[in-house]
């Protein structure tokens, strides 16, 4: 779908809106209208190929937004690969409340999806695309909530601010580090709402909403392994690949401490709550004070269910080995890239040592890739006792009627640089299918994908969670 035909629609689906929205006050919205613009404008944002850049789809948003009488701005430091952001002002009673989705994808391998990566393609009520669930529902979500917002011209407490960036998916420094290098005054706010969170469905039923208070921070260590290079033939016990490949088997038998904060104390306890007697009985020990027992535990979900498994503790996953250049020479270097994700309070120069002490060879060097230890910025969680949880949760009870479970995110987003200026935020998702997890339908896979019904369910969730905490009363 072209950019100018796609927004020809949404002026018509815009224009039917205002009709049926009163210029006075926060009134329920017509869903089965809002439910039809949501679908185009999801399918038409997955339809531009945000791999690369965002140009077009950035496009598509800020003319979007300026139809409908929301001044929005273009904040670039790579013209492909610009953010949009856009305001509401309300009476500044509060300070302002940010809404935060980023317009890029990873990139795809065409061959193995079913139906194309970027055609958004309706099936057994289902789309599919790349971005589907990272980041285009939260991003459409958001966007519609502002549309309402203004449509049906909600008094507002405090100013909305909408950003859609760039460059949340490895190349930060074009979109949050721009903006808050750059344009801090733009997105300053008390509290952002974004990605991260779980609305997690079992057997068809949504059962619990998580919602992301606190993350994992990403510090890539490369670890290099030395030895005597010489013909192939001639093998030698210094061999560097040989030196390499043990140093990374010794992961299997190692792993940091557990480390059980507020966050994740709170979420294996809620968590417990809803699960089976066994699967109960495993969350629970999890935050026993007896280290044996939380450390069976873990073992059990790093073997059942590694996702929590990975939240009780910083993580370390050797993901990239290269060594060699020919299979006659054995080379005198060989190199592997390690994954490691730290919980909060994480000192990282003492996490390097424990790597260290566990490789136990003096011949494999271990360091940050990049350097040093950088200095980690401040990441205080969001309280569960605080008005931003608070008024999600009421919103999880309205829309979903299920209980909400604060959670730590196992991957890291773009509200660190945030919550480093201070800015309380939380994540939030639409409902997702558990099973599809291993089925190859989740994040990052080859058949992404997201029911409509959901998609539209999470408009909802937003637009309960921004009038809650910025319309007037």
């Amino acid at each position: 779908m072209t950019t100018k035909r796609a927004l020809s629609l949404a002026v018509l689906a815009a224009g039917a809106a205002v009709s049926l929205f009163a210029q006075g006050g926060p009134r329920t919205p017509d869903w089965n209208v809002v439910d039809s613009e949501t679908l185009r404008h999801y399918q038409a944002l997955i339809q531009f190929d945000t791999s690369a850049t965002e140009r077009k789809a950035t496009e598509y948003i800020q003319q979007l937004l300026d139809q409908n009488g929301i001044p929005a701005q273009i904040r670039a430091l790579d013209p492909e690969r610009p953010n949009v952001v856009a305001r509401l002002k309300g009476s500044g009673k509060k300070r302002p409340l940010l809404l935060l989705g980023h317009t890029d994808t990873v990139t795809v391998d065409a061959s193995k999806w079913k139906f194309p990566p970027f055609s958004a393609t309706r099936d057994g009520g289902f789309v599919y695309g790349r971005g589907a669930i990272d980041d285009k529902d939260n991003l459409t979500a958001a966007l519609m909530t502002m549309l309402l917002l203004k449509r049906q011209n909600v008094p507002l407490d405090r100013d909305v601010i909408f950003l859609a960036e760039s460059g949340e998916e490895g190349a930060s420094n074009l979109g949050m580090g721009h903006m808050v290098a750059q344009h801090y005054p733009e997105i300053e706010a008390e509290y952002c709402i974004a990605e991260g969170g779980d609305t997690i469905r079992e057997r068809g039923e949504v059962r619990y909403a998580e919602v992301q208070t606190t993350e994992k921070v990403v510090r890539g260590v490369e670890l290099t392994a030395h030895g005597t290079s010489g013909h192939g033939s001639v093998p030698l016990k210094s061999n560097a690949v040989a030196r390499l490949g043990r140093a990374v088997g010794r992961f299997t038998e190692w792993q940091p401490d557990i480390r059980i904060d507020e966050t994740t104390g709170t979420y294996f306890r809620r968590l417990a709550l809803l699960s089976p007697p066994e699967q109960a009985s495993r969350y629970r020990d999890v935050i026993s004070p007896d280290p044996k027992v939380a450390a069976a535990a873990v073992e059990w979900l790093f073997e059942n269910e590694p996702r929590h498994a990975s939240m009780a503790r910083t993580s370390v996953s050797p993901n990239i080995i290269n060594g060699g250049y020919r299979s006659n020479v054995i080379p005198s270097e060989a190199k592997a890239r390690l994954d490691v994700r730290m919980v909060p309070g994480e000192d990282p120069a003492a996490l390097l040592e424990q790597i260290r002490r566990a490789i136990n060879d003096p011949q494999v060097d271990v360091q940050f890739a990049g350097g040093g230890a950088a200095a980690r910025p401040p990441n205080a969680a969001t309280r569960v006792d605080s008005e931003l949880f608070k008024t999600v949760e009421a919103a999880v009870t309205a829309v979903y009627n299920v209980p909400t479970v604060p959670s730590m995110s196992t991957y890291a987003t773009d509200m660190i640089p945030l919550r480093a200026r201070g800015t309380q935020c939380v994540g939030i998702g639409a409902g997702i299918d558990i099973e599809d997890q291993s089925r190859g339908f989740g994040m990052h896979s080859d058949q992404e994908r997201l029911l409509e019904a959901e998609l539209h369910r999470f408009v909802r969730l937003n637009w309960d969670i921004v009038t809650g905490l910025a319309a007037a009363r």
